[in-house]
């Protein structure tokens, strides 16, 4: 071992010879460097070696490389590069291919090898690194899409881009990633192509020398690559995909309509075309000419209605509820686009309230539509309506906590109906699990709507709940609304009555303390009382309230000689992370840090 670290010491001499020849270093900075060096190897060379040494290596030898740049920079001195960088460059790569060779599935050292390579524009490594890498990890992508963009964009070869693409498709035959990103490698490498063509006509230069190929400058290329992944992958999210890629190209028109023609003619069961084809309609230069906003309106307004046309047309092929989601999507978007025409407006509400109502009538109005749809209504003063469709929906959607809400919200606040008998009904329909806003919502309308006696059945109720979050935050709310009612007594009584009944919240005690410290005169030895029962549920976990506690003692209620008793069943009780946390800022506090 020490002969290996010695020969790579000795490897060093002449680098460091020349920092401190061209005074870049002095003779103690290079002396420093040789002994810190030595450290470093020999943590490469131990029995037992860790990954946190070679980084540290790595990161050493960084550090080095941005020093000598610097002083560089403040002394104007270039020379001497293949001396020094390059030989600490390829010290650098040498370490990074032994740690990548022992830890061959940690992707993030691969990563910062690579970032390296391109920091320092080591470009021939780069793909070294990226060539070893996938040979072991062909099985992610996303690694073959990142080396052929590296390819491309960082030494311009479209030609081993393609090369990396084509390979990754053999492992990954049906990845829509690799080929969305294959087929946009080649429409970029396309326009590059036409780019250069147009700078050298531009500078009348002779073309002879230069390879333009047709079949990739028209885009064939690309046509072929979207024709191979088609066959491969069906779907029209993923040919629309494509599609959004073609368009971002100004020379892929021939291309754009091709892929249109294909969706028309493959996928007409699918809610993703109509969609498509109905919000081409909007397409135009509405706005691009001076009109005034009348005749603007007017534009947008048979626009809209065209696309409206294509997704009637759509409904008659597949009427679902994903085609439904389509159309009442668009009906909601261009009701929400402001406008200060108001027969736009007034048509954008009808045509939504009437696209909205058949999806309903269907029984194919997805649930996310149903809050837009009652905010609409309430707006406009249809009150009555939206109260049925209220109920339709939770007759539809009887085990969905959001709609049960949403319509309760509505019967308290227009005043219709019985509260209290929809909350029993929905409390029936709900998943217990998914009850608490349920809880919640009424426990609000009882405090402010009915009787103390039935607001404290209404809790009462709450505290037995088979869902321990419902009885907690009960049992929380309930004591807070003892408070406000009936003042500390109260308080104190319901706090008496529950302090036995699992399960608690921290909240529940930490409550009970606020109050306690609200009044008059707080009494030490009641703080003393909801300290120990809350310590008794959460001590064993909790490191922040044995330290509130001990501040309590130190404060001037309390009895300070009280502390040392309290630091000491502390580091009995607590678990794992949480003593290493409450010694550090007992310690803080004892100090006066905190």
């Amino acid at each position: 071992m020490a002969e290996i670290v010695q020969q790579r010491i000795e490897n060093r001499v002449p680098e460091l010879e020349q920092l401190e020849r061209v005074g870049l270093f002095t003779k103690k900075e290079v002396r420093s460097m040789l002994k810190r060096a030595t450290v470093l190897e020999y943590k490469l060379h131990r029995l037992i070696i860790s990954k946190v040494d070679f980084i540290a290596y790595i990161q050493y030898e960084i550090n080095v490389l941005e020093l000598i740049k610097k002083r560089r920079s403040c002394i104007g001195y270039q020379f001497k590069r293949e001396e020094i960088e390059f030989s600490i460059i390829a010290r650098i790569n040498n370490i990074f291919r032994r740690a990548t060779t022992k830890w061959k599935d940690d992707i993030q050292l691969w990563f910062s090898h690579i970032a390296f390579c391109k920091k320092w524009n080591t470009k021939n490594q780069l793909s070294k690194v990226f060539s070893s890498m996938l040979a072991i990890h062909p099985e992610k992508p996303a690694l073959w899409i990142m080396a052929a963009k590296s390819e491309m964009e960082d030494r311009n070869s479209s030609e081993s881009a393609r090369h990396l693409f084509l390979r990754a498709l053999r492992f990954h035959p049906e990845s829509k990633k690799v080929y969305r990103e294959y087929f946009r490698m080649e429409l970029l490498h396309a326009e590059k192509l036409k780019q250069q063509q147009k700078e050298l006509e531009e500078a009348k230069i002779d073309m002879g020398e230069y390879d333009f190929p047709p079949e990739i400058m028209n885009g064939k290329l690309a046509e072929l690559v979207y024709r191979n992944a088609t066959e491969k992958i069906k779907g029209a999210d993923f040919i629309l995909s494509l599609l959004n890629i073609a368009t971002i190209f100004d020379f892929t028109k021939e291309l754009q309509a091709t892929i249109i023609q294909d969706l028309q003619s493959k996928y007409t069961d699918d809610s993703v075309t109509w969609d498509f084809m109905a919000k081409r309609e909007l397409e135009g230069a509405v706005g691009k000419t001076m009109q005034p906003a009348k005749g603007q309106a007017t534009d947008i307004a048979r626009r809209e209605e065209r696309c409206c046309q294509v997704y009637e047309e759509g409904l008659k092929t597949v009427n679902t509820e994903a085609m439904w989601t389509c159309y009442v999507s668009f009906s909601l978007e261009r009701f929400k686009r402001k406008t200060n025409v108001p027969e736009l407006k007034e048509k954008r509400l009808e045509r939504m309230l009437a696209v909205i109502q058949r999806a309903h009538d269907l029984a194919l109005l997805k649930e996310e539509f149903y809050k837009s749809w009652l905010q609409v209504l309430l707006s406009s003063g249809h009150s009555e309506q939206a109260v049925a469709v209220a109920m339709g929906a939770t007759q539809r959607f009887s085990q969905s906590a959001n709609v049960w809400c949403m319509a309760l919200q509505i019967v308290i606040q227009l005043g219709s109906g019985d509260a209290g008998k929809l909350f029993q009904d929905a409390l029936k329909h709900v998943n217990p699990k998914d009850s608490l806003p349920l809880w919640r919502l009424q426990v609000d309308w009882s405090m402010t709507s009915r009787s103390p006696e039935e607001t404290e059945t209404l809790f009462q109720r709450g505290f037995v709940s088979v869902v321990p979050a419902v009885s907690m935050e009960m049992k929380e709310t309930y004591l807070d609304w003892s408070y406000r009612t009936g003042g500390y007594k109260k308080a104190r009584k319901a706090f008496v009555s529950l302090h036995e009944s699992r399960p608690f919240s921290k909240a529940f005690f930490t409550r009970m303390i606020q109050i306690e410290k609200e009044q008059e005169t707080p009494k030490m030895t009641n703080l003393r009382e909801f300290y120990e029962r809350a310590l008794r549920e959460f001590g064993s976990t909790d490191d922040d309230l044995w330290l509130e506690y001990i501040r309590e003692e130190l404060g001037p209620r309390g009895q300070p000689e009280n502390c040392g008793k309290i630091h000491w069943r502390a580091m009995k009780m607590l678990e794992g992370e949480s003593v290493e946390r409450f010694t550090t800022q007992y310690t803080l506090l004892q100090t006066g840090h905190i």
